[in-house]
């Protein structure tokens, strides 16, 4: 099965690409902006590709291809520079995953997997009150709006044309490299600086790299995939200040705790604009995945342990 990866740089991608590589039944194609790119295995055939658009050209990178696993996307960016946001989300997550959609029809694709994000659901869920796959669909911002329209517009083309369409929602993913708050939380941790998220309560769901990799695997030729979206995480679900202690654990060192209660993180956190990296802390995010399980017969094949043991190997040198 000759399967393509765009967002193939990218932290799931690379990921990817190293599983399909010791797959026999998968030949991996990856689709990179820059053909020299150091990020891509030895080994995996590379077709270079324009940025993700509403006229990218995809005819050379879909030759041949039975099934397409699309990760590229526009994601968060931290110091946004566009005047409209959600309009650049749009250009590039949602035009440009129609684009690829066409074209794979045409290219007489079989399967296309869509990387989305629990960020469809919304940003919070009550304790006990995970996200499922039948959750009303509230996103609160211009990623998570822009991941639903590509969804809704994916599934239009697919029961339009007969592409089996998979759709996959994972809340956080970590691994080695990846950055943003995971990242700032394993510094912190390394560098022995005091945290104030010991009195956390909360429950957040992730998903390490090689966890969501396995499923996305499992989807790609599992007949019951078809048409159909699974959510996806570690199956542990963990406070915050579980969460360092555990990133403390796996890097050998202690978590510095400081009790500091969950108003008063979010009310400076209110006071220096920063809610959306509060609630991420102390706020709960969870995500049920009874439906890979049952459907699949998938289950996460790395402990949250093991997961974060990976994700932190660098810091402990």
């Amino acid at each position: 099965m000759k399967v393509l990866v765009t967002g193939a740089t990218g932290l799931i991608g690379r990921a990817l690409l190293a599983q399909l590589q010791t797959l026999p039944q998968f030949m991996p194609r990856a689709a990179v902006r820059q053909l020299a790119s150091d990020r891509i295995h030895a080994g995996i055939e590379t077709v270079l590709v324009a940025d993700l658009s509403a006229d990218t050209d995809w005819h050379a990178a879909l030759a041949g291809v039975d099934t397409v696993v699309h990760l590229a996307a526009r994601v968060h960016v931290v110091n946004e520079q566009a005047n409209d946001p959600l309009l650049a989300f749009r250009q590039v997550n949602v035009a440009g995953s129609m684009r690829l959609a066409q074209m794979a029809v045409e290219a007489g694709v079989k399967r296309l997997v869509y990387m989305s994000s629990a960020k469809v659901n919304g940003e919070a869920t009550a304790v006990g009150q995970a996200f499922s796959e039948s959750s009303p669909l509230a996103p609160q911002g211009p990623y998570g709006i822009s991941k639903l329209e590509t969804e809704q517009g994916l599934l239009k083309i697919a029961q339009a044309t007969g592409l089996e369409l998979t759709i996959l929602r994972p809340p956080l993913v970590y691994g080695p490299g990846v950055q943003a708050n995971f990242a700032a939380l394993a510094a912190a941790v390394a560098r022995g600086i005091p945290l104030p998220l010991g009195a956390m309560g909360n429950q957040r769901s992730l998903v390490s790299v090689d966890n969501l990799v396995d499923l996305i695997t499992t989807t790609l030729n599992h007949p019951a995939a078809a048409n159909q979206i699974f959510m996806a995480s570690d199956g542990e679900d963990l406070s915050t200040k579980e969460l360092v202690q555990r990133i403390a654990q796996a890097m050998e060192r202690p978590a510095r705790l400081l009790p500091v209660p969950a108003w008063m993180l979010m009310a400076s956190a209110a006071m220096l604009g920063q809610q959306g990296a509060a609630q991420r802390l102390c706020g709960n995010l969870q995500v049920d995945i009874t439906k890979a399980r049952t459907v699949l017969g998938w289950a996460p094949p790395v402990s949250v342990d093991e997961g974060l043991r990976r994700a932190v190997a660098g810091y402990r040198k």
